[in-house]
């Protein structure tokens, strides 16, 4: 079920308060940025507060992580020290899901990105988010999976385990209570 894409000003409040408060607790994630350019640009863009809204709301813990200045925007990942709690127990596209035998998830993580406004990390930014910190050394996460990988049935995931980044496979209609999906955001 997709809510309505806007947010209550005090719930905008409360978001923007503690994504400023994740901003400056965490500045190795995003040196020489500033919180105030940010919250402008969050601002004049609230359909992009309400998918960081979601973002938080499903455990992902959004944070700033650079800002592209070719296109002059703030890129933000899920940087939940675990897959998020709230987007686990899902294969990984609705063709995965469809075809699944019982018992079925409820959910597939492509379908919840789209709804949610977000993209699905891919194995770059993810390789990206582990230099930031050690994120997945319990849990795993989907990663968008290139075509002709999944035209065969299989998707990709990553962790972090015994020091090192892995990358996995599995097939797509697969689902286990500690993989989830990591998303993204431009603003």
């Amino acid at each position: 079920m997709q809510r309505a894409k806007d947010i209550k000003a005090k719930q905008r409040e409360e978001l923007l308060r503690a994504l400023k408060a994740r901003f400056e607790k965490n500045m190795n994630r995003h040196k020489g940025l500033d919180w105030a350019n940010v919250q402008a640009k969050l601002e004049a863009n609230p359909e992009k507060l309400w998918s960081l809204d979601e973002m938080e709301r499903t455990g992902g813990e959004p944070d700033v992580v650079g800002y592209d200045k070719k296109t002059g925007e703030y890129i933000f990942y899920d940087c939940s020290a675990e897959s998020p709690q709230g987007r686990r127990s899902v294969c990984y596209d609705r063709e995965a899901l469809e075809s699944r035998k019982e018992p079925k998830p409820e959910n597939n993580a492509v379908d919840m990105a789209a709804a949610m406004g977000i993209e699905i990390l891919t194995e770059e930014e993810y390789q990206e988010l582990q230099k930031l910190g050690d994120f997945d050394t319990k849990t795993s996460s989907w990663v968008k999976t290139p075509a002709d990988i999944r035209k065969l049935g299989g998707a990709l995931s990553c962790d972090r385990r015994y020091g090192r980044v892995f990358v996995s496979h599995s097939g797509a209609q697969s689902y286990y209570a500690a993989r989830g999906f990591r998303g993204s955001l431009r603003v």
